[in-house]
């Protein structure tokens, strides 16, 4: 990859619609116009991921008026700012609601936001997991691009007791599965072997978390794809859970989602937080 982009080339790096004045008061192009390295690396995955989100938008701008659309760990907003300008903006309805802990960078976003005259982009500060009553009831679809940890999962969890039309996840660091793991009660060799090792520990902990992330989204009525989000030169962290939701429960995923936690003697924060919803017959 090429290591700095000059200001004359930039636009071909662009979504349509997106203001350069904007990437530069986000700092994403420098003061000259150009776009460096990292900042490229970053815009490649969010233009990406923006063009797999787009038929979650598309189908919810076509079956409601007004479509509720959450951005969970939004940190500076690069996501939340994008979406706008390339859809929710131009389409002229539709509000996105950004959540994130950080009260400062929340503050900044919102004041970034009415400079822009970015008026359907609202800024919740505080965690996902307390943010429900800043929210409208209805929400169409839930994303969060590497919110670390069990901070994805919280972002599942609003999106399941929400019900929302449709999810997408790109999970960050997780550690939570692995620190399990270590306390795990395995009769079976053959699976005890799997994380004996620490490295082994922490790898197959973040895989079986988001393999237990996909299972608990299907069960609960989610048409799953798991794909790669962008190259790896990009980022190691490019695992994306796409969810649509077409039923309202699946008793042969919850099935296998049972047997899962079972086999590992794990139970993630996603299940936690499951364990106190109630279960469709």
């Amino acid at each position: 990859m090429r290591k700095k982009v000059a200001s004359p080339n930039v636009a071909d790096e662009l979504l349509p619609g997106v203001s350069t004045a904007l990437l530069q008061d986000l700092h994403l192009l420098t003061r000259t116009g150009d776009l460096n390295a990292d900042a490229r690396r970053k815009l490649k995955q969010i233009n990406h991921l923006i063009h797999l989100l787009r038929p979650a938008i598309d189908d919810a701008l076509a079956r409601h008026p007004e479509p509720a659309v959450v951005d969970c760990g939004a940190g500076k907003s690069y996501l939340g700012f994008l979406l706008y300008e390339t859809v929710l903006g131009p389409a002229g309805r539709g509000t996105l609601h950004a959540i994130e802990a950080r009260a400062e960078l929340a503050d900044a976003a919102a004041g970034r936001a009415r400079r822009f005259g970015h008026e359907r982009l609202r800024f919740v500060p505080g965690d996902i997991a307390t943010a429900t009553a800043a929210l409208p009831p209805r929400l169409h679809l839930v994303t969060a691009l590497h919110a670390c940890d069990t901070a994805t999962d919280d972002a599942l969890l609003l999106a399941i007791r929400a019900g929302a039309d449709h999810v997408a996840v790109v999970p960050c660091c997780q550690a939570e599965v692995a620190r399990q793991l270590a306390d795990a009660d395995v009769d079976d060799p053959a699976a005890r072997a799997l994380f004996e090792h620490p490295w082994h520990r922490r790898e197959l902990g973040s895989h079986l978390t988001n393999v237990v992330r996909a299972l608990a989204l299907e069960a609960h009525g989610y048409k799953v794809t798991v794909t790669e989000l962008a190259g790896w030169e990009h980022s190691l962290k490019n695992e994306l859970i796409l969810g649509r939701r077409v039923q309202r429960h699946d008793a042969r995923a919850q099935e296998r989602l049972d047997a899962l936690l079972a086999r590992f003697g794990i139970r993630p924060a996603l299940i936690r937080g499951l364990d106190t919803m109630p279960r469709s017959p």
